[in-house]
């Protein structure tokens, strides 16, 4: 068992905790308040290469491993949780779907300008009537024979507004029910592509939400991604990579908003002493810093496997399962610490704790990784 990081990875760590305190903290209150999205942050981590990080070199990424991935994305995660978000579907769902299942010409024209950071990508599959229930696609894609014929509303998207490539899961077969969907690549701008008003969320309010509308939209045969009715397997085996980064970033609101209470128990005072000299404070720092270790375990043990070819199902939905419920433990705590003045939103750690919430919820529920957990373990 080796816990040591090699020296490429502690500096793709560090470099992606700079960037988040100098370039994404100093606007990531007012960019909350405003849902604004961090374009300007954005484009210069494709600049850095953190759009495709996994994605090799000859596709215009970066060609790290996922160790990396998950180290970035919780130092972006502490600092700017909607900015992980983006990284995470980005890497995770466009750009390894892309490259694990697209064809040479689909790589060429959609996974280099992905990779470098050029477009940004979303991943089409909930809707108003399927949610956890991915199987009941109402989105169909009629076969034309030279293209289908796509008609449907996607909702929650991520990347939906600033998204230039679009894939997108559809019914073709309905007879076949989850075998009958095909996943096919939208590009914005053809005709009958609609973009619907932006969510006005709760939490990750920097990352544009929207719902997609598709009325009669041509999608050309060769936007197919695989062999036709493969789309529901590809979107299921997308999103055990997902969880990896999901977990990522619900590790890094958690382990951003301990820093935080961390540094105000040491200079507040009450009692004549400052906060950290109390032992009920104590315990809540010692509680929150086991439960943080205990989930970037998980998450680095997921991610290793998935860098040496392993199965990691299990463990990349109980890495997401986990972080997620310790995401939300610790900001509620990181408030309390912070007493009122957690509850204000110069000391971000409410933001922290709204944003928390989302990492329960998005690319399947806590209620869904229980039960691939449990087919897991009961195979």
């Amino acid at each position: 068992m080796q816990f040591e990081f090699t020296e490429e990875q502690l500096m793709i760590k560090q470099a992606a905790r700079d960037f988040a305190q100098t370039e994404l903290k100093p606007g990531v209150i007012e960019r909350d308040e405003h849902q604004k999205f961090p374009a300007e942050q954005i484009k210069k981590l494709g600049e850095l290469g953190f759009l495709g990080m996994m994605v090799a070199p000859q596709y215009g990424g970066s060609g790290m491993d996922a160790i990396s991935y998950v180290l970035a994305i919780e130092e972006i995660a502490k600092v700017d949780a909607s900015a992980a978000v983006i990284l995470s579907v980005n890497n995770s769902l466009i750009c390894n779907g892309l490259e694990k299942f697209g064809t040479d010409a689909q790589k060429e024209k959609y996974l280099v300008p992905l990779a470098k950071g050029e477009h940004i990508g979303a991943f089409c599959l909930s809707e108003p009537e399927a949610g956890s229930d991915a199987t009941s696609q109402h989105t169909t894609a009629i076969d034309m024979g030279d293209h289908y014929l796509l008609n449907g509303t996607k909702n929650w998207i991520t990347n939906g507004g600033t998204a230039s490539t679009y894939i997108v899961m559809a019914q073709t077969d309905t007879a076949k029910k989850h075998d009958g969907i095909n996943a096919l690549i939208i590009e914005k701008g053809m005709e009958g592509f609609t973009i619907g008003a932006k969510e006005n969320k709760m939490g990750v309010r920097g990352s544009d939400t929207h719902s997609i509308m598709f009325s009669d939209v041509k999608v050309p045969k060769e936007n197919r991604i695989g062999d036709e009715g493969f789309g529901f397997k590809f979107a299921m085996k997308l999103l055990e990579g997902g969880r990896i980064g999901i977990a990522a970033q619900a590790l890094g609101i958690a382990s951003g908003a301990y820093e935080l209470a961390l540094q105000y128990s040491k200079e507040r005072k009450a009692f004549g002493k400052t906060l950290a000299d109390l032992q009920a404070i104590q315990f809540k720092l010692a509680d929150m810093a086991t439960e943080i270790e205990a989930a970037r375990l998980m998450c680095l043990k997921a991610a290793w496997l998935k860098d040496h070819g392993q199965p990691y199902a299990q463990a990349s939905s109980m890495a997401k399962l986990f972080a997620s419920d310790v995401a939300m433990r610790v900001t509620v705590e990181a408030v309390q610490i912070h007493g009122g003045y957690g509850y204000v939103k110069e000391y971000h750690v409410e933001r922290l704790m709204r944003d928390a919430k989302i990492t329960q919820i998005y690319e399947g529920t806590s209620e869904i990784q229980r039960i691939v957990i449990s087919r897991e373990v009961l195979k």
